[in-house]
């Protein structure tokens, strides 16, 4: 799906007060941002921030932050969060490849995983969010009973997640190949793509991946 540019959005995101604009310098130190010491949440690829809103609504105690790699969406969460004003949650304009150089070791309780981008061609299999390459990653920020949760339209990227994360030395729970006709439907958040594909009938496939308690 081709991403529609949106005019000063750059330039909005640079200067908006809800977006951490240095995050590396606060790797091991999230929670003085939170101002507190509860568990930390994070949304790789939030797109528009549907779900990462709606979640920091419903749990006050979970601080939640969102990352997405483009201005032009973000742009779209910063009006949610500002409109919202919810103190639990930070959105960062960041490259998930870096995740390591912003969060710390046992930092962060959950990683979301939102119909992230499938990259169809096999050269660029290391660059999809559900690799065993970015599994690594998770498992160097995670605690040890930390866990991702994905959630996609696409068959082929589901089916490569899952041999991906065992590779990695992870877990796989929870598996569903029929989301909204599951038993994992009543507490689900839907994102706005999810909306789409759910109005056209596409089956939305889910799991979770558990670390295991060695680490990397």
């Amino acid at each position: 799906m081709r991403l529609r540019n949106i005019k000063g959005s750059r330039e909005a995101v640079a200067a908006d007060i809800n977006v951490v604009h240095n995050p590396e310098e606060y790797k091991g130190r999230w929670n003085i941002l939170f101002n507190n010491n509860s568990p930390i949440h994070v949304e790789i690829g939030m797109g528009k921030g549907r779900f990462i809103t709606e979640l920091a609504i419903r749990n006050p105690h979970i601080n939640y932050i969102g990352i997405e790699k483009y201005s032009s969406v973000l742009i779209r969460a910063i009006e949610k969060r500002r409109e919202l004003e919810l103190s639990n949650l930070l959105l960062i304009r960041y490259d998930a490849e870096y995740i390591t150089e912003i969060f710390d070791r046992d930092e962060i309780s959950r990683i979301y995983l939102n119909f992230s981008d499938p990259w169809p061609k096999e050269r660029h299999a290391k660059r999809r969010l559900t690799s065993r390459q970015f599994f690594n990653k998770y498992s160097q920020i995670l605690k040890a009973d930390g866990e991702v949760i994905f959630k996609t339209d696409n068959r082929s990227l589901f089916d490569f997640s899952i041999p991906e994360a065992k590779e990695a030395g992870w877990l796989i729970k929870d598996v569903t190949y029929d989301l909204h006709k599951s038993k994992y439907a009543g507490d689900n958040i839907m994102t706005e793509y999810e909306m789409k594909f759910a109005s056209e009938g596409k089956p939305i496939f889910r799991l979770t991946a558990c670390r295991k308690l060695s680490r990397i």
